[in-house]
């Protein structure tokens, strides 16, 4: 995932910007491994081979 998506992404279940980030890998170009994180609703959203997974969580 490329940081400036940071500047774009926002969380799905309640719309909250900007989103928190947690970086457990990253190369020179784009993070690989990590989480996204909405201090608002406290959703957590994975980061998976440089992709983020913005499926809500079931229950939300």
């Amino acid at each position: 995932m490329k940081r400036k998506l940071l500047d774009i992404l926002a969380c799905p279940v309640c719309k909250y910007h900007p989103l928190g980030l947690e970086v457990v890998k990253e190369d020179d170009k784009e993070i690989v491994e990590g989480r996204l994180h909405c201090p608002k609703c406290n959703v957590y959203y994975p980061i998976e081979d440089s992709i983020p997974n913005m499926l809500p969580p079931e229950g939300h």
